[in-house]
């Protein structure tokens, strides 16, 4: 058996050999003749999964260790019998501590208290119900947007897209992308809606480049209609658009569900459904040796600081946006380095907090984001 496997995938190495050859290569290189004879690939979002990829291969199995799956053809996959899979909720961890982060720096820019204001959140899966748990534990009034759900579970949880355009001070988007059909995503974000946005939102975007319009996007930030914007996804990644660059609050190359732990977590779904599928009897393999940053224990004396000011400690003590922006806006360029290079990061739950604090409900949310104290 043969597998290709993107060099960039992180704590895989090794996990495969026992049963296959296995073949290391950067997205860009895995190309139709290399993939003629594989039997099986595991990706990323960068490799195009398509006829013009696949088409005369032996290929029987996709394993993208990533949520999103747009970079496959599953149309093509599923009449040509290629069984693909994806990592749902791999990294949704990752994206709350970077919505975490980003929300605490505007707060902190901005001069507002999160309890004052309303989220609005545009899709509800398992990013964005984990995105709302965060922003009740921030203390912020939350609107949920998800067509697919209301529909399935009733509207009672939901609400419809104009109200939340009409009362949201902040709008975080969390959808797939989907190009056409009843819940087409691409350019959902477009001048209508920025139109209809009536409290001059600030817009966080870290789930695809292509739900947000980029020209309705800046035309709205220079007119005021939207107040800030923090950017993740890019419409044509890694070419991205420089005066859209310029005009928001916050820029980061796509590394939004960076962590380590998300990483490790796309790995292990990964391996796991390759080995059921080619029946491998690795189906629990769990990644090793995931790398700490050099100190995992957090000091917060909180005395006469309010739970905002002791949240946002913790928060950035653990991971701070403003880095991540430092490093895009010094060298665009290298927007597929800094993804490939990106420093180590991990979530919530590998801190320890060591607290000098009275502040009883401030305990109380630290514990609720995961950290240990």
């Amino acid at each position: 058996m043969k597998i290709i496997i993107d060099d960039k995938i992180p704590y895989i190495k090794g996990a495969l050999e026992p049963f296959a050859e296995v073949v290391y290569l950067s997205g860009d290189r895995t190309t139709p003749e290399i993939v003629k004879d594989a039997d099986a690939l595991i990706t990323r979002t960068r490799t195009n999964c398509n006829a013009q990829l696949l088409s005369g291969s032996s290929v029987k199995f996709i394993a993208t260790a990533t949520i999103g799956f747009d970079h496959i053809d599953t149309e093509y996959c599923d009449q040509s019998g290629i069984t693909w899979t994806n990592a749902p909720g791999c990294n949704s961890k990752s994206v709350v501590q970077y919505i975490a982060s980003a929300l605490v720096v505007l707060a902190d820019k901005k001069g507002f208290q999160l309890k004052d204001k309303t989220i609005g959140i545009i899709g509800v899966g398992n990013v964005g119900a984990k995105v709302a748990r965060l922003c009740e534990i921030l203390g912020m009034k939350v609107l949920l947007n998800d067509p697919p759900r209301a529909r399935a579970e009733g509207k009672k949880a939901f609400v419809e897209l104009d109200e939340l355009l009409e009362k949201a001070d902040i709008i975080t988007l969390h959808v797939p992308l989907y190009m056409d059909g009843t819940d087409k995503t691409f350019h959902l974000a477009d001048e209508a809606f920025f139109k209809a946005a009536k409290k001059n939102p600030i817009i966080i975007n870290s789930c695809r480049g292509e739900v947000t319009n980029t020209e309705a996007l800046k035309t709205a930030l220079k007119s005021g209609a939207v107040s800030g914007a923090v950017i993740d996804c890019w419409e044509n990644e890694p070419l991205l658009d420089r005066e859209l660059l310029n005009l928001v609050d916050l820029a980061t190359p796509h590394i939004a569900g960076y962590s380590r732990d998300g990483k490790a977590n796309g790995t292990n779904m990964s391996i796991r459904a390759l080995s059921k599928f080619f029946n491998l009897g690795i189906n629990n393999w769990k990644c090793s040796n995931v790398e700490f940053p050099p100190s995992i224990d957090i000091y917060i004396d909180g005395t006469g600081k309010s739970t905002q000011q002791i949240l946002t400690e913790a928060i950035l003590s653990t991971y701070d946006i403003w880095k991540d922006d430092l490093r895009l806006r010094e060298s665009v360029e290298t927007f597929e380095k800094q993804r490939g290079d990106y420093p180590v990061r991990r979530e919530f739950p590998a801190f320890k907090v060591f607290c000098k604090i009275s502040n009883i409900k401030a305990i109380h949310k630290l514990n609720q984001l995961g950290f240990k104290l």
